[in-house]
């Protein structure tokens, strides 16, 4: 199956061969003017005779008209109401026993909903569960030793999640493993899911305990360095996701791309993933790209209207990455307002910044800083 259309990338093939009433896709490509008054002065405010430099920026490739042209399927009732039928599905599980009960069970399918990029749609029952997790470990009823559960890999999965989610849990969780971490001689397949568990928790440390934390993750990559050189058929899964860590840890990725690399790389891959789980992350991503292009192209029209492009040659054009800086910290769909004012404000800066930095003479600068100031 194939994914998204970013703008930058193909939409995602969300649906079944039993689901034909529903829109196929095919995966493609996508790849103020103000009149002030002047200011007093006896130097010329303007000289057609300056020679002005140039950083020499090209124009931007995504155009107007393209961006106006760019279509979606995915916001029509049929695949909306689809949407809210696998949420609430997902929200039953949440609820299940087995989640409740177990806790590293638990702590997994919240990992998988992050990283599939369809949590916000469960919040509350997320923190529910995590509430309930974090009394257990608190009143020493630790779920994860059930079934022998209590592993590096469950303890530091355990860390991850509640730090992540504002809960104080110390350090101190790791120090049983400080001996074997540190004298382990040869890492397999159930050692390295656990190294790269250690190795993405690690990222979560607090003021206090950086320095245990930042050698906990000198040591797990060591090992996973030496796991992935190893020609030991390994675990092509675990392999993929330690190399893919190693380059960038979780924590630092932007999420609606670390979504669409889980899906395809990872997720659909896996011979246990959840259809319904699947499902749902394919189908949400489409729509909440679909949200996007749509806030894109009403920041576009107003970029246009303001023909600031044109007038302003010499400045950078960069609409479409200051965009996409905002759709990285904010991509949810309640969040429009956000990425909106982010992309035009950072479009004027970017605008005001060549001013000073290429375009402008020293009298001129000065004669506009005194404008704004007023």
């Amino acid at each position: 199956m194939a994914i998204l259309h970013h703008p930058l990338l193909s939409p995602i093939s969300c649906f079944t061969s039993t689901q034909n009433s529903l829109p196929s896709h095919h995966p493609k490509f996508y790849v103020f003017s103000q009149t002030v008054k002047q200011l007093p002065t006896v130097r010329k405010a303007y000289d057609d005779s300056i020679i002005r430099r140039s950083a020499n920026y090209q124009p931007p490739i995504w155009k107007h008209e393209f961006v106006q042209s760019l279509q979606s399927e995915f916001m029509d009732d049929r695949c909306l109401n689809r949407r809210e039928v696998l949420i609430r599905r997902v929200k039953m599980m949440l609820n299940e026993e087995l989640l409740v009960d177990d806790s590293l069970k638990g702590l997994e399918f919240v990992d998988e909903l992050q990283r599939l990029g369809i949590s916000y749609h469960f919040e509350m029952e997320i923190n529910q569960l995590l509430e309930m997790i974090n009394e257990r470990f608190n009143n020493g009823e630790e779920g994860l030793e059930r079934n022998n559960n209590k592993s590096l890999y469950a303890i530091s999965l355990h860390f991850r999640i509640l730090r992540q989610h504002g809960y104080h849990i110390p350090q101190d969780v790791f120090k049983e493993f400080k001996n074997d971490i540190e004298n382990l001689d040869n890492i397999c397949e159930e050692t390295a899911k656990g190294m790269l568990s250690l190795y993405e928790a690690s990222f979560l440390a607090m003021e206090g305990d950086q320095s245990f934390m930042d050698e906990a993750r000198q040591v797990a990559v060591q090992h996973l360095s030496k796991y992935l050189k190893s020609n030991n058929n390994n675990d092509q899964i675990i392999c993929t996701m330690t190399s893919h860590a190693l380059q960038l840890p979780f924590h630092w990725r932007m999420p609606r791309l670390e979504a669409r690399w889980f899906i395809d790389n990872v997720y659909q891959t896996k011979p246990d993933s959840n259809p319904v789980l699947l499902d749902l992350a394919k189908l949400d991503f489409n729509v909440v790209q679909s949200i996007h292009q749509d806030d894109l192209k009403d920041i576009s029209r107003w970029w246009k209207s303001t023909g600031l492009g044109k007038k302003l040659e010499f400045a950078r054009d960069r609409l479409m990455a200051n965009f996409f800086w905002s759709v990285g910290m904010g991509c949810e769909p309640h969040l429009q307002y956000l990425r909106t004012m982010s992309t035009k404000i950072a479009s004027l800066i970017t605008i005001v910044d060549d001013v000073y930095d290429v375009y402008g003479t020293l009298d001129e600068l000065e004669l506009f800083t005194n404008v704004v100031e007023r």
